[in-house]
């Protein structure tokens, strides 16, 4: 009996390990003016699939620091890992790609820089959004959105309430962040999904539709905000199951 014990936690071990090695778990990061809780919607989503999810605390500090924090959660992901940027956690997940677990990426309404370019560079290649006008810096450099921009321009199609809680919970982000250049574009060797947001008010849809062909990705529209994540969880979520099931 103890040898058919041992014999039977053996295969329990090894059974669990092989789950493991197969399971592939999403790793959510947020953008600029945000944190990890924008993704709250999506997050439970996802879990329904039992999906073991993993969203980002970006410290919005540098691209570095940034990219950092994203291979800190990779680390943690059990077996192979889709990775989700928003908005400027595109830009995140383009350099943090690279790493060997991740085997594809999701862009959400997010920049997608190549090599050797920044956000900055991306962004300034189309016409400004409305919502640029918008954007305070702090006197430490540091960019914020007042009230009132996230209600017209971040968020306008969410309900007033959780448009008090995204300007409450924002996260500022470093100026020079965005003039920080990706060494190596994973997009290049990763497959990839993006998912335009039609009434983007942040980034201009033209130049999100224009990122998603030059990156060859699997392609969705959707009528929303820049916060499509919010508004429209279910869509962004099945982009999502589509990158994970690899179709």
């Amino acid at each position: 009996m103890k040898t058919l014990s041992v014999i039977t936690a053996s295969m329990l071990a090894l059974s669990a390990s092989a789950f493991a090695q197969n399971q592939t778990s999403v790793v959510l990061v947020h953008g600029a003016f945000a944190d990890g809780s924008s993704w709250n919607n999506v997050i439970a989503l996802l879990q329904k699939q039992h999906t073991e999810v993993i969203a980002v605390q970006l410290p919005l500090t540098s691209l570095k620091e940034d990219v950092a924090a994203t291979q800190r959660a990779i680390a943690r992901a059990h077996g192979d890992v889709v990775l989700v940027g928003h908005s400027w956690g595109g830009t995140v997940i383009s350099e943090a790609g690279n790493d060997a677990r991740v085997k594809s990426l999701v862009y959400v309404a997010a920049f997608a820089p190549d090599s050797g370019q920044s956000t900055a560079d991306l962004a300034g290649s189309y016409p400004a959004p409305p919502g640029s006008a918008g954007i305070v810096k702090t006197t430490e450099g540091y960019l914020y959105l007042p009230p009132n921009v996230v209600s017209k321009d971040f968020a306008p199609d969410v309900k007033a309430s959780t448009r008090n809680t995204i300007a409450a919970t924002q996260g500022p982000i470093r100026a020079d962040a965005f003039g920080e250049k990706v060494a190596h574009a994973a997009w290049h060797e990763k497959p990839s999904w993006y998912v335009v947001s039609k009434n983007d008010r942040m980034i201009n849809p033209d130049l999100e539709r224009a990122i998603a062909k030059i990156i060859h990705a699997n392609t969705t529209e959707l009528g929303a905000s820049h916060v499509s994540l919010v508004s429209q969880p279910e869509g962004v979520a099945r982009v999502i199951e589509q990158a994970v099931d690899g179709k």
